[in-house]
């Protein structure tokens, strides 16, 4: 309820934390511990959010430094209200800064990629066939860019962002 335009989100009629959401929470725990670089982030399970005003406990968990300095990271959730356990969302790796001229490990890359084109609306129509409800704030899909198994995105705020 403190964050009304998240309700924008939703699938198949629930309203879930978007995935970007927990890539930044993920990037803001890694560059605490100098790890500022997302290598891998999967998704395990949806983060409901509950209209009703019931608060939910995010915790991100970042481990030990391994080989090369790369650390495991882990995001869990458990409601306010409950003395449960907690339920993992995603698990993943964070590596070192990000290189020279904001390219990962210092590979360069050109804009706009080279790949087929799709338009952001082409996209939208196939979600809402698969159940995702994305209001206004969650509609700034302009193009994709697909080269094999690499994708690209062009994505754009709302003239007037709220939230």
């Amino acid at each position: 309820s403190a964050q009304p335009w998240l309700a924008d989100h939703a699938v198949s009629g629930v309203v879930v934390l978007p995935g970007t959401a927990f890539v930044d929470l993920v990037v803001h725990a890694g560059l605490q511990v100098g790890c500022g670089r997302v290598d891998e982030l999967t998704l395990q399970a949806p983060l409901v959010l509950s209209g009703d005003g019931a608060g939910v406990t995010v915790q991100v968990v970042v481990g030990e430094p391994g080989e090369g300095g790369r650390r495991v990271v882990d995001v869990h959730s458990r409601p306010v209200d409950a003395g449960g356990g907690w339920t993992r969302h995603g698990s993943g790796v964070l590596a070192g800064e990000v290189g020279a001229g904001g390219a990962a490990g210092g590979v360069g890359w050109s804009w706009p990629p080279a790949g087929d084109v799709v338009e952001g609306e082409g996209v939208y129509a196939g979600l809402v066939d698969a159940g995702f409800d994305y209001g206004p704030v969650f509609r700034g899909l302009r193009r994709v860019w697909v080269g094999g198994e690499d994708v690209w995105a062009e994505v754009v705020l709302p003239d007037e962002p709220s939230g």
